[in-house]
């Protein structure tokens, strides 16, 4: 038995194919910033923010598409969008602060740290 194909209107085949255009072409612009950027401080921050946005281009895309077509309201795509907005800003503050961290010990040229319980040479006195 063949599936039943659905014929979506002019204006929504034109919007879900520019969302979903535009979220690989975002998505391909953070692939290009970890490729070009030199250091670990540069090439984290463009895949982080850019995944992030191509993700809601697609998502819209996809919502619309299955929302139009009569299947159902697309909540699984959101889903999707949420989790990932939720968790690659959080990843990436980890990553970032273990490199920072990392490349203070090593002795490398990073900001100095904004809070004083955060030291750069070990303490005198183990148990202070």
């Amino acid at each position: 038995m063949m599936p039943e194909t659905t014929t979506l209107p002019l204006w929504c085949q034109i919007l879900v194919a520019a969302l979903a255009l535009g979220g690989a072409i975002i998505a391909f612009l953070g692939s290009m910033g970890l490729w070009r950027l030199d250091s670990y401080f540069e090439r984290v921050h463009a895949p982080s923010i850019i995944a992030t946005m191509g993700c809601w281009l697609i998502m819209h895309a996809t919502w619309i598409y299955f929302s139009v077509s009569g299947q159902s309201l697309a909540v699984h795509a959101l889903l999707i969008a949420v989790f990932i907005s939720v968790t690659v800003p959080i990843t990436t503050i980890f990553l970032m602060r273990a490199a920072l961290f990392r490349a203070r010990r090593a002795g490398q040229d990073v900001p100095p740290p904004l809070s004083s319980v955060v030291r750069n040479e070990p303490a005198e006195h183990p148990d202070v």
